[in-house]
């Protein structure tokens, strides 16, 4: 493929991904329609729909990483995580008695626990992990919604990447300063366990472990992508990274509520009601 239909391509993507956003509409996916679409391309997506938005008044305020859970990437047909932009408008807190969030707009929405890491200063690539844990100041235990603009959950990586990283929102819990015992949180971080319920009693366990091993081995990927990506923006003090979902992520529908049990590590649990 010539530069210039490579760039017509992208141009053409990124126009679609931007249209579709908060409509709920879904399309086939735009590996079927571009053969020749890869993970660089999709990542080229992304920095072009995080120029539109932020010439929209949104502002980056962090990132998310996904399919870090290596027991779901068979039944998505993922092979790895990818990573995306999350702005201001896409971030909120939990109220400590619980949240409640509209699914409206949203295309097969699914509801994810994640841990949730705030940057107090720059990590950089050839930090040890002990120097990563060094760069965080916070940690939450939250909800991301995720939702997906090709039907069915089937798509590759690039699509997946071009699609906002199939982000929706992220909701924080209760946050918790880890400056005085770094290595005791980033061990319990790595051992802890979690169950998600629904009001019915259907029930999802996993923990930190399920991501990349712990959070901040996922934390390490994320450094890892951005600097082989030149498309990506570095990191920045005062950012947030959401670092995958601890359990399997589970289809969200209006009117239910889902709740968290927590074992291994001081975070308070977390809930959210749709609608």
């Amino acid at each position: 493929m010539t530069l210039r239909k490579r760039a017509q391509m992208l141009d053409r993507i990124a126009q679609e991904a931007i249209a579709l956003l908060g409509t709920g509409r879904q399309v086939p996916t735009f590996s079927s329609r571009f053969p020749q679409f890869g993970l660089t391309d999709g990542y080229d997506v992304a920095a072009s729909v995080r120029a539109v938005r932020g010439a929209r008044g949104e502002k980056v305020v962090g990132r998310k990483i996904g399919f870090t859970n290596r027991s779901v990437w068979s039944g998505y047909g993922i092979s790895g995580p990818i990573w995306n932009y999350m702005f201001d408008s896409t971030v909120g807190d939990l109220p400590e008695n619980g949240g409640m969030y509209s699914l409206a707009g949203l295309a097969e929405p699914r509801i994810e626990p994640e841990i949730i890491l705030h940057l107090g200063r720059v990590p950089d690539v050839s930090m040890s992990e002990d120097e990563l844990v060094g760069c965080v100041d916070w940690i939450a235990l939250g909800f991301e919604i995720v939702h997906s603009i090709f039907p069915g959950w089937v798509f590759t990586a690039a699509d997946a990447v071009a699609a906002y990283g199939v982000h929706a929102k992220l909701l924080i819990g209760d946050r918790q300063l880890i400056t005085e015992n770094p290595a005791i949180w980033a061990d319990q971080l790595s051992s802890f366990t979690i169950t998600i319920e629904r009001g019915d009693g259907l029930m999802r366990s996993g923990g930190g472990a399920s991501v990349l091993g712990s959070p901040f081995k996922a934390f390490r990927f994320l450094l890892v992508e951005i600097a082989a990506n030149s498309s990506s923006d570095p990191l920045q003090a005062g950012e947030i990274i959401t670092t995958g979902t601890l359990t399997e992520a589970m289809p969200a529908m209006a009117g239910e509520t889902w709740t968290t049990d927590v074992r291994g590590i001081a975070l308070k649990p977390v809930q959210l009601q749709f609608r």
